[in-house]
């Protein structure tokens, strides 16, 4: 089966006017439904929000392919878009994507399908391809080019029996073997493994690459060349079979470093970089803990996933709450506000239930990236009693206050019931194979539970009285202190546009704002704003100094004004990816100034997200958006006057 059978004329859109990965996913599932790939709409979308929950799949160099195995699939399909102007999908490498290819595959039957989108996988790593695919002015240029292209990779009309064909062993055999897997064995798989063997070829290194796909392993290693190769590359996020690689240099790293690092892997194996693996007998997983990333990147990772899960119900919550305040009466009741009418009252028990699930979603998501499935009710537990605050003396007597450990008690929280589950884990893994169902069902939530309940009810009232000492500090703030304090964390939105940076200031903001506090508002409001700043900045600079903008800059400053004012930092991700060293620090001067004046100007925020749409929840609205003024124009005229004209 061919790529161009799966993929239907009525299946692709050209140019196709979206702007955010939602309408995206949409209107390719839409595309799967017209030409009847799908039986059901919503449950396929399901799945495909299922697997983008499991990690980005949107690879790098503009290529996003979003898939799933799905009951709701009736026969195997692709549907293609491609959106010129890009749209953010948190790829690897920062950038928007602009080609996009849904997979559609059922999850029972037949797997020939399954070499077809293989290939479609493999060739798109041809940047010359992907081009001529983004240029393309009609759908039947579109088919055309890649039929020709599969055509010049694998042949006419004889089909390959492997997915992946293994190349022919050189007399030496293979210096560098791999085997690559990603949890769905449809796009990443193959990827990695064109990549590693094709920089391979290009360094003159012999390299074999096994791929565990959907429908098997196809290309598999043989002893033989396992015993006379230099090392192997273990690029995959499940488990592999791992055992026959004992004794052997092996490499483990997740399965996007195989597509974007290949030279790298390659060079560590030949040049004896790679650690000697000793199997332990069971299950072994590819991206192992501690391999291929350090101790700091994985709590990082660890705490973006409760991060990423807790970020909606701050902003449900947030918004809803802000609401309550605009439609409110302050004079009935000054010390009920938001509650003191109905449709109020409303909207801030709504947002209040949201606020509610903030930290044990956090907490729970927290260990669930640690220790798994196991992980998450203990998580949850643990958020929960962080949230309340609860100790020993306040459970045997209800007459003693307590004081919730916040934000901060939950992060705790969440990473001691993760690494408790796993030393649960490891404890109870030489009891007998007959009680394996018992662990996960039995063991593992009732001592985890009573594990952070006496963890958490021991170390909140540290806890309290911390989060408690930074309420009363943030309160007490005033003058130079909060005007250092807005600067720093509006400037910290700007180093990174969406990274760990912006990311931690924005949840220092939504923590801050939790607290319902005249400080906590003043901060949201410094984080917000320091947000918008970059995009308006670089707009503004592009007008005012046209000389050093291409004409695609200046075309793009309308969209990167409007996506500014939505705040929405990363829409200035291209233009700091093309010019890092001028473009970055100008907007942390601009977006420090406004943090700086928004403070100074005493301007709150009651909601954590929305830019212009929730500027009529803003304290002292007229000064806010004079601080946003003059930030973005420090950043346009600092910048206009770092950079050099631009190329003809």
């Amino acid at each position: 089966m061919r790529i161009v059978d799966l993929l239907k004329k009525d299946a692709v859109v050209l140019h196709a006017d979206v702007s955010t990965k939602e309408q995206m996913l949409d209107l390719l599932i839409d595309l799967h439904s017209k030409v009847g790939n799908v039986s059901d709409k919503a449950e396929f979308k399901k799945g495909i929000l299922q697997r983008e929950s499991e990690g980005p799949t949107a690879i790098a160099d503009g290529i996003c392919i979003p898939h799933s195995k799905n009951s709701a699939v009736k026969q195997p399909g692709i549907a293609a878009i491609t959106v010129p102007q890009g749209v953010d999908c948190d790829a690897l490498d920062g950038q928007p994507s602009n080609l996009f290819f849904m997979i559609a595959a059922p999850a029972e039957g037949s797997d020939v399908h399954l070499e077809a989108l293989s290939r479609l996988s493999t060739i798109l790593m041809d940047a010359s391809f992907r081009e001529r695919l983004l240029k393309a002015e009609d759908v039947d240029t579109f088919l055309k080019d890649i039929d020709e292209k599969e055509t010049e990779k694998y042949g006419g009309a004889k089909e390959k029996k492997d997915i992946v064909e293994a190349p022919e062993a050189p007399a030496t055999g293979y210096r560098v073997l791999a085997v690559t897997a990603c949890p769905t064995g449809i796009a990443h798989t193959y990827m990695a493994a064109e990549a590693l063997e094709e920089k391979g070829k290009e360094l003159g290194i012999p390299l074999k690459a096994e791929t565990n796909g959907s429908s098997g392993a196809k290309n598999v290693l043989t002893k033989e060349e396992i015993a006379a190769c230099d090392g192997i590359i273990i690029a995959a996020d499940k488990n592999v079979e791992m055992a026959r690689f004992d004794g052997k240099p092996v490499i483990k790293v997740k399965v996007s470093d195989g597509i974007h690092k290949p030279q790298e892997l390659i060079e560590k194996v030949v040049n004896g970089e790679a650690p000697i693996y000793h199997h332990q007998g069971g299950a072994d997983t590819g991206a192992s803990e501690g391999d291929g990333e350090g101790i700091g990147h994985q709590i990082y990772k660890h705490l973006m996933n409760g991060v990423s899960h807790m970020l909606p119900f701050v902003i449900g919550g947030g918004i809803l709450i802000a609401i309550a305040f605009l439609l409110d009466d302050y004079s009935i009741d000054p010390s009920n506000f938001g509650m003191n009418t109905p449709v109020a009252a409303f909207f801030k028990t709504a947002g209040n239930a949201s606020f509610g699930f903030m930290l044990p979603i956090l907490a729970g998501y927290i260990a669930m990236s640690i220790a798994d499935r196991p992980g998450l009710m203990v998580g949850f537990v643990g958020g929960y009693l962080a949230n309340a605050g609860t100790t020993f003396a306040s459970a045997f007597n209800s007459d003693i206050s307590v004081i919730s450990g916040g934000f901060l008690g939950a992060l705790f929280a969440g990473f001691v019931a993760g690494y408790l589950v796993l030393l649960l884990e490891k404890a109870t893994e030489k009891l007998p194979a007959s009680m394996d169902g018992i662990r996960p069902m039995l063991i593992y939530p009732v001592i985890g539970l009573l594990g952070i309940s006496v963890i958490m009810l021991a170390v909140n009232p540290f806890f309290s009285w911390l989060n408690q000492l930074l309420s009363n500090g943030l309160n007490s703030l005033g003058g130079a202190n909060s005007i250092v304090l807005g600067l720093v964390v509006a400037g910290m939105m700007s180093i990174d546009m969406g990274g760990p940076f912006n990311k931690a200031a924005y949840v220092f903001g939504a923590a801050a704002l939790a607290s319902q506090s005249d400080s906590g508002y003043m901060i949201m409001a410094a984080v917000m704003v320091g947000g918008m700043v970059p995009p308006i900045a670089i707009a503004i600079a592009s007008w005012a100094f046209k000389s050093k903008f291409t004409d695609n800059d200046r075309k793009a400053a309308p969209v990167n004004a409007i996506m500014g004012l939505c705040f929405i930092s990363e829409a200035a991700i291209p233009y700091a990816a093309g010019d890092p060293l001028h473009v970055i620090p100008s907007c942390v001067v601009g977006s420090a100034a406004a943090g700086a004046l928004s403070m100074a100007f005493g301007c709150t925020l009651m909601a954590p997200h929305g830019g212009i749409f929730v500027f009529p929840v803003v304290g002292n609205a007229l000064m806010y958006i004079v601080a946003l003024l003059v930030g973005s124009i420090i950043g346009a005229v600092m910048l206009g006057l770092l950079r050099k004209p631009a190329a003809k």
